[in-house]
């Protein structure tokens, strides 16, 4: 689940190593239902004993984070993903230690960008999660739906905020939707 955050002016937060820009809302508008109208991606609630359920991560430590100046521009120039792609050891072994995970097989898990990089995710810990092969859907399953949303965003039929919501939100729900 994403934190959702009602201002009265707009505000910078600083999460981990992101800046999200969150939107204010009169008090009369409903709960936000788009990244456009003030969610907060990036602010994780736990660090230990994250439970993935369904092919989802545990959103209390998996929210997803992006960087926060990516334009369209740079996320559809070949090589983009690559460029950015810094994710240590280290930072792995301390995911698969949040969701509990002290030992496994070759091609069992990959720790994943809930948010992928195609789609200005970033490297910081709240958007990674250990994400199993089986049962499917799994990662190669997510992969798809990355290249989906990230074909959408660069024809300009869908706004790169929405692919970062969908895919952030309930990533399944987009692979069932469009397999």
């Amino acid at each position: 689940m994403l934190s959702i955050v009602i201002l009265a002016s707009p505000v910078v937060l600083a999460c981990s190593s992101a800046t999200y820009l969150v939107t204010p809302l009169s008090p009369t508008q409903p709960a936000p239902s788009t990244p456009e109208r003030g969610i907060s991606l990036g602010h994780r609630t736990k660090t230990s004993g994250c439970v993935s359920s369904n092919a989802l991560p545990d959103s209390a430590c998996t929210p997803g984070a992006v960087f926060p100046d990516v334009t369209v521009d740079q996320i559809c120039t070949p090589g983009y993903s690559s460029s950015v792609r810094n994710v240590p050891l280290g930072e792995k072994d301390k995911v698969y230690a949040e969701y509990g995970i002290a030992s496994h097989e070759p091609g069992q898990y990959e720790v994943d960008h809930l948010i992928s990089l195609e789609l200005g995710g970033s490297n910081g810990i709240a958007n990674l999660w250990p994400e199993p092969a089986d049962p499917q859907p799994g990662f190669h399953e997510k992969d798809t739906v990355e290249n989906y949303l990230h074909d959408e965003v660069c024809s300009g039929r869908m706004s790169l905020q929405q692919a970062q919501y969908q895919i952030a939100t309930n990533w399944l729900a987009v692979y069932q939707a469009h397999p």
